[in-house]
């Protein structure tokens, strides 16, 4: 730092000032400062600054081996989020989810001194794993309720469920079919409970659920099961690679989507509006998930002591071609 500051013939005060964005430097000092850090090849030393102002400006972020749509999804909105706000980002990935692989994640983000932790928390052993930690560092549950010592974000997925099923009703189908994701997933519970207390509500006959994987394949051999029965006119799917092998099944035994049967998913990937026909689904914001956790994470930061907050994101309905008017 002083080395930039002889070269730019300002003090080394200057040059902390401009490091850190401060108001009261004129912009053609802080030019000059710029072009000797440039002309020097200067990088700030984190761990010097560390030391000094105990602040790292690095989070940290504990996800999972997985290629689901969903929990990918979140770490790179959550990512980019940290970037916008203007930290570092250390991810930790853990291979299964349970407490003790998530305390050896956090364990592991803890010893580079992150200021806070961001756990993507499909389960709920993810979540009470924080409990855990929570009292000597921050953290932020996303995607599954948790325990309420840990502050969380995610979204409504009952209410993204009974938009899902709802919608189907009023085009006239007589009752909606489900297929579900993984028992052990919240989030594929809290999606059952939307459609079923929808279809109760509107006094419509409730099928039985099976619930299955989060996988295309899973959604073909449960929708060749649904494609051979004429009485279905309606499926709402607990994500869009369920529905994608739904629409496969259909397709094979002769049933038209949506002119013989309809079809929602949930999550609105990107790539399900080229589905064919292109899917009606229910769109979750990661963008928001991920600036939202942040900013959580931050007030947590700033504000140790505060009771944990819990926000629950609106999902969207995204009407397009696979979902139409039941046959009279």
């Amino acid at each position: 730092m002083r080395d930039v500051a002889r070269l730019a013939g300002v003090s080394h005060q200057t040059v902390s000032r401009v490091l850190n964005n401060h108001p009261n430097v004129r912009q053609e000092t802080r030019d000059r400062v710029v072009q000797a850090m440039e002309a020097l090849n200067y990088r700030r030393n984190l761990a010097a600054r560390t030391l000094v102002t105990r602040r790292s400006g690095t989070l940290g972020i504990v996800g999972f081996e997985s290629t689901l749509f969903g929990p990918a999804s979140m770490l790179y909105a959550i990512e980019d989020a940290a970037r916008a706000a203007g930290y570092f980002v250390t991810v930790a990935t853990v291979r299964r989810l349970d407490r003790q692989s998530v305390l050896d994640a956090v364990d592991r983000l803890a010893q580079q001194s992150v200021e806070g932790i961001i756990a993507i928390s499909p389960k709920p052993a993810v979540t009470n794993a924080l409990v855990q930690v929570a009292s000597v560092l921050a953290c932020v549950g996303v995607g599954a309720a948790g325990d309420d010592a840990v502050p969380t974000v995610r979204v409504d997925n009952r209410a993204g469920a009974a938009l899902a099923t709802r919608h189907l009703l009023d085009l006239g189908h007589a009752t909606v079919h489900h297929i579900a994701g993984p028992p052990d997933w919240p989030e594929a519970v809290e999606r059952v409970d939307g459609w079923r207390e929808t279809l109760y509500a509107a006094g419509a006959v409730v099928p039985p659920v099976h619930p299955r994987e989060w996988t295309a394949r899973s959604g073909y051999e449960q929708g060749q099961k649904l494609a051979a029965d004429p009485a279905v006119t309606a499926i709402f799917c607990a994500n869009d690679q369920i529905a994608l092998g739904v629409l496969r099944a259909l397709h094979e035994a002769g049933r038209r989507v949506p002119d013989d049967v309809s079809v929602v998913g949930f999550d609105g990937m990107p790539d399900s509006e080229y589905f064919l026909p292109p899917l009606t689904t229910v769109r979750q914001d990661f963008a928001e998930l991920g600036r939202r956790s942040i900013d959580m994470l931050l007030r947590k930061i700033d504000s140790t002591g505060q009771p944990a907050e819990h926000m629950l994101l609106e999902p969207e309905l995204i009407l397009r071609d696979s979902a139409g008017a039941a046959r009279s």
